[in-house]
């Protein structure tokens, strides 16, 4: 397959905004590529060559990008660095820069698709010595053959940054409609929830059809994308909802973690499937003693300590200990975790996801003894308001942040990358006006003024729409910042930096910059009003208007363990609207 058939679907994508729209478009291209090149397709569509939890990363540095360009095309590098800033898009820089260079040269070979994969591989396994130089030399080669238009989009995948607005739910729409049955859709899901790999699942599609699909199970080394609470604000409704009976558990403010163990290997995953396991070696070895069985899937959280006390502390604590590669010793005796495992997926073969809660939590018993180190979670069952309160009461102090409500029913099952009233949120700041915190999206910002000018005044924050795909705004963030995590935002956020809004934002406001999703931060707010200039759930509670949250402030926390898409929906934020003891009418 040529490289430059690929290309044209991109623009496609790219000229369009509809997720339905580029269902369409996806599905065509895939049921046209054979099988193999599918799940390349696949990959390099979200910007990668690899699943997400694969530890092998593109993300070429911009600079190196511009300085390869500059010696491929022979323009002066501060032309193409003066073109990026004005841009702000490595690929509409490369596209360019390249339209000039095709005047006067002619492209020795047409380029396709697997030259370019390959070519990105040896990229990303180049390391050591003279690696960047490397790279250079196997970028400048593709590059060189290259279309501008090519270019553009070859430029984009090294630097992750592909911007075409195509989510894994539009890329499971496409495999659905390309090789299966609207009906099959939650299979084709499910089958990405349990591997997390979307290119294994389109190649398995392609070959063996949905019957293909249906057979695959839960893998030790592939993470399992994590099932996801709903939230209610009392007792007496969660009870009213799982039937009056529930298994209430401590709700840990850590880490969470996915430790897949066969034998003596051990391997910790985020929920966002980052590897981890060198981040916490103390764990892996705890986990090593304190588990009895040949292998398994079990899901934990770590909690900061306070070794002289033993009370656990503020997540903010081990957050310290994240993306640290050096001094990780002294890190680990200044910032120690204990892991609370509290699921049990899979166990000596046995895929457990589709057995109920109790039988799961009975197979991590039987698995896991328990030490200073590892221990299992804090769980009760209850069916009676008052001991669910009482239970409550004693979470708060033990230092958790309240309770997970979680069905004991037969239909119990562990699902993988929903969210849903299976598992339910009981914390303590849901009893009032807006107490509760949310994990917001900056998708803008605003230049600062007076003793904020050079830096950003206030951050432009959104929800996430998960039935549209999109992200609609629902406050200006300008409190809870001190000066020097305001001095480190315009860093923090220039690897996202647009040049206008991105397609998935939907704002009535005009921002003075714009980023791609993907900073998430915690913000805390009085509450949740009518506001006509925001577009979160706009016109579903009245018309032309959406929620906004008044007064919000940023808590200190950068939520750097949930993607875009795991922010707090615009369902959720409209479920805590409604259940405010006081409603703001207009």
């Amino acid at each position: 397959m040529l490289y430059g058939e690929l290309v044209k679907v991109y623009e496609a994508l790219e000229s369009t905004s509809g997720r339905l729209e580029m269902t369409d478009i996806l599905a065509k291209f895939f049921q046209m590529a054979d099988c193999e090149s599918l799940r390349k397709i696949v990959y390099l569509t979200q910007g990668q060559l690899y699943p997400d939890f694969y530890p092998q990363k593109l993300g070429l540095a911009d600079k190196l990008l511009l300085k390869t360009i500059a010696s491929t095309s022979g323009t002066n590098e501060k032309n193409v660095h003066e073109l990026w800033l004005k841009e702000g898009d490595p690929g509409t820089v490369s596209e360019r820069i390249f339209e000039e260079k095709r005047q006067t040269t002619l492209f020795s070979e047409t380029l396709t698709l697997n030259r370019v994969y390959e070519a990105l591989q040896r990229i990303t396994e180049a390391e050591g010595s003279g690696s960047q130089h490397q790279k250079m030399r196997l970028l400048s080669d593709v590059l060189h053959d290259a279309t501008p238009r090519e270019a553009k989009y070859i430029a984009r995948i090294v630097t992750g940054k592909m911007r075409l607005g195509v989510a894994d739910m539009t890329v499971i729409d496409a495999l659905s409609q390309a090789f299966a049955t609207k009906e099959d859709r939650d299979v084709v899901e499910r089958a990405f929830n349990v591997s997390s790999d979307l290119g294994k699942v389109g190649e398995r599609l392609c070959r063996n059809g949905i019957e293909g699909i249906k057979e695959m199970k839960v893998e030790i080394g592939n993470p399992i994308r994590a099932m996801l609470a709903e939230r209610l604000p009392s007792p007496f409704e969660i009870l009213e909802r799982m039937g009056g009976r529930a298994a209430f558990e401590y709700k840990y403010d850590g880490v969470r973690v996915q430790a897949h163990i066969e034998g003596k290997e051990i391997t910790l995953f985020s929920r966002r499937l980052e590897d981890l396991t060198s981040q916490f070696p103390d764990v892996v070895k705890a986990l090593r003693s304190a588990f009895r069985s040949k292998s398994g899937i079990l899901e934990g959280e770590c909690v900061p300590v306070d070794i002289n006390t033993g009370e656990m502390l503020p997540f903010q604590e081990v957050s310290h200990r994240r993306g640290r590669k050096h001094d990780l010793t002294s890190a680990i005796e200044e910032y120690p975790v204990r892991i609370f495992l509290f699921d049990c997926l899979h166990l000596d073969g046995e895929d457990l996801t589709n057995k109920p809660l109790l039988e799961r939590r009975r197979a991590l018993e039987s698995c896991v003894q328990t030490t200073d180190e590892v221990r299992t979670s804090e769980m009760r069952i209850v069916d009676k308001i008052e001991d669910a309160d009482a239970f409550f009461q004693e979470a708060l102090r033990d230092g958790c942040e309240g309770l997970m409500a979680k069905s004991v029913a037969d239909d119990s099952v562990y699902r993988a990358g929903s969210r849903g009233f299976l598992w339910i949120k009981y914390k303590k700041e849901y009893k009032s006006e807006m107490t509760d915190t949310v994990d917001l999206v900056v998708v803008g910002a605003f230049a600062g003024r007076g003793r904020r000018k050079g830096v950003y005044g206030a951050l432009l924050m959104a929800t996430y729409n998960g039935e549209e795909d999109t992200f609609e705004t629902v406050c200006k963030l300008g409190s809870g910042f001190d000066d020097q995590t305001l001095a480190s935002l315009p860093s923090k956020l220039e690897v996202s930096r647009l040049s206008e809004k991105h397609p998935k934002v939907h704002s009535k406001l005009e921002a003075d910059f714009w980023f791609e999703p993907s900073m998430v931060i915690e913000v805390l707010g009085a509450e949740i009003t009518i506001s006509p200039i925001h577009t979160c759930a706009y016109s579903r509670i009245r018309k032309d208007a959406g929620l906004a949250i008044r007064f919000p402030r940023f808590t200190g926390r950068f939520r750097d363990d949930k993607g875009p898409r795991e922010a707090t929906t615009t369902a959720e934020l409209e479920t805590m609207y409604k259940n405010q003891l006081k409603k703001v009418d207009g």
